[in-house]
C-alpha cells in the first residue's frame, strides 16, 4: 500500500505549482491531480482499486460545478475518504463556506493562495503524520516528509512499527 495525495484545482497554473512545490514528495507519496471534482472521484477510484489509500486531499474551493467545500462534506460520506486529512487551498472561500468545511467536512487546514513552499511542506508533514498515527501505518517509509519527532514517538508508545 503507498500512501496518496490529492491536488484538486480548476487552475492548471495552481496545480502545477502545487505539483512542483510538493516534487521532493514524489518518490515516497503517490501524487495525483485533478482538474475537478468529477476527475478527482476517477482518481480516488483508481487509487482505491490500485490498493493505496488517499492520505491528503489539498482542494481549491470555487471552482465550476461542485466547489471544494461540498467535494469535502462529500469525502466524509464515502469509507475511502472519511479519514483522509483535507485541506482548503483557496484565497475566495467566504466566512459561510469556511466554517461549513470545518463543520461539516471535518476541515484539517486552511491555507490561503498564495502559499510559501515551506508552509505546504509543513501542512502536508502535520497532515501526514496525523494520518498516519491515527490508521497504525509504519512511520519510516515517510521519514523525510513527517514530523520525525512524532513519528519517534509513534514508534516508541506502539511498541512495533504498526503496518
Amino acid at each position: 500500500m503507498t500512501l496518496a495525495l490529492l491536488i484538486l484545482d480548476d487552475e492548471p497554473e495552481v496545480r502545477d505549482a502545487l505539483e512542483r512545490d510538493l516534487i521532493d514528495a514524489a518518490g515516497i507519496l503517490r501524487i495525483e491531480i485533478a482538474a475537478d471534482v468529477d476527475e478527482a472521484w476517477e482518481v480516488i477510484d483508481e487509487i482505491h482499486r490500485d490498493g493505496d489509500t488517499l492520505a491528503v486531499a489539498l482542494c481549491d474551493h470555487r471552482m465550476p460545478g461542485t466547489t471544494g467545500v461540498e467535494f469535502l462534506v462529500e469525502m466524509m460520506g464515502d469509507t475511502r475518504t472519511e479519514k483522509t486529512r483535507k485541506v482548503l487551498v483557496t484565497g475566495q472561500a467566504d466566512l459561510a463556506d469556511t466554517i461549513t468545511a470545518v463543520n461539516a467536512a471535518d476541515l484539517d487546514y486552511y491555507m490561503a493562495k498564495p502559499w510559501t513552499q515551506k508552509e505546504l511542506h509543513s501542512v502536508v508533514s502535520d497532515c501526514l503524520t496525523d494520518f498516519i498515527d491515527e490508521n497504525d501505518i509504519n512511520p519510516l517509509p515517510y521519514m523525510r516528509l513527517i514530523d520525525r519527532v512524532r513519528a519517534m514517538t509513534i514508534i516508541r508508545d506502539r511498541g512495533d512499527l504498526g503496518s
